[in-house]
């Protein structure tokens, strides 16, 4: 029985379930696509079942398939930390793909610097960036996700947490707006008109509460699933955003766009890495929550960017926008 195990087939399978494709998987592995379809029958014919159906011009996996999905990928990342924990960890030695989610925000300071430095440090890695939807998907669990980056929202057992970075949000106007370069009162502030951006669509959040306890409301014009639309719809009209101060700024910048603070007591963003309990061990990851650690600290020019802050379980991210951005940005 021994003797007829490969275990080669279970990276594969690991690879074909992330892919749903075997030509997806066939180029992770550095193979052709005649021999990934090969490997698959082999797979088929081991497991007794299909694995991998057409759908359409895709493939779709079969409940099986969807069943063993989380523990083939954890059997395979148990295998590599068994294998490489007596090693010394060399990042240029590593292959393979890491694939982070983020808001597009930033995402868009971060990819240009983590690429580079990936190039440069372990040129054998792909890093694949995935845009936030307008739910929760739990990738982390699904083994769908190595990274998550965004604001902490519920707890679980099976999610770390580190703290990387405290920011808020602030307005921001295009230049010659009327607000650019003067004190604003809140008056000034309400009567001007908003564009806000959350991944769910939301027209309210926490900072339309705070106001109504006052008294006061303000002119909302619409919203925009993300921060980089909504910055670069502010550039072309008299529309006020909004953006976090330290992490946006090269976005801010890069756009010519005027910040103007809001007249109210903004909480803190706290922005944290998010990761599966099954990486905890694996050198390979820690050495990526590393390298973005640094990113934001080299892009947000933050002296106090946490190291290994106090790790909490947690289920799930939100992105900034839909937190604290829904205070200023819906």
């Amino acid at each position: 029985m021994q003797s007829a195990m490969d275990l080669n087939l279970l990276v594969a399978l690991d690879v074909l379930l992330d892919e749903g494709s075997v030509t997806g998987a066939a180029e992770r592995l550095h193979l052709s696509s005649p021999a990934m379809s090969r490997t698959l029958g082999r797979i088929r014919k081991a497991l007794g079942d299909p694995v991998l159906v057409r759908s359409g011009r895709g493939m779709v996996p079969t409940p099986r398939a969807l069943a063993m999905r989380a523990e083939v990928h954890d059997l395979v990342q148990r295998a590599y930390t068994l294998f490489s924990a007596d090693d010394a960890f060399s990042p240029r030695t590593l292959e393979g793909t890491f694939t982070l989610q983020a808001e597009e925000g930033t995402i868009a300071v971060l990819s240009g610097p983590l690429l580079e430095r990936m190039a440069r440090d372990a040129p054998g890695v792909t890093l694949r960036f995935l845009g936030e939807g307008p739910r929760d998907t739990h990738l982390l669990r699904r083994a769908s996700l190595d990274l998550e980056i965004g604001i902490i929202t519920a707890e679980a057992t099976d999610t770390r947490v580190e703290p990387v970075l405290e920011d808020r949000f602030s307005s921001v106007v295009r230049p010659g707006h009327p607000l650019a370069g003067r004190e604003v009162t809140l008056d000034d502030w309400c009567a001007t008109t908003q564009l806000t951006n959350t991944r769910r669509g939301r027209l309210a959040g926490p900072i339309d509460e705070l106001l109504a306890e006052m008294g006061r409301s303000r002119r909302v014009a619409g919203t925009v699933p993300t921060v980089s639309t909504a910055l670069l719809v502010v550039r072309e009209t008299d529309l006020m955003g909004f953006a976090a101060e330290r992490l946006h700024r090269p976005l801010v910048e890069r756009l010519g766009l005027v910040w103007v603070p809001i007249p109210l007591p903004m909480p803190p963003l706290r922005l944290s890495l998010a990761w599966h309990a099954r990486y905890d061990a694996d050198p390979a990851h820690a050495w990526l929550r590393r390298c973005v650690r640094e990113t934001i600290a080299d892009v947000a020019g933050a002296a106090d960017v946490a190291g290994a802050a106090d790790v909490a379980d947690v289920a799930g991210l939100a992105d900034a926008a839909e937190v604290a951005g829904a205070q200023g940005a819906s």
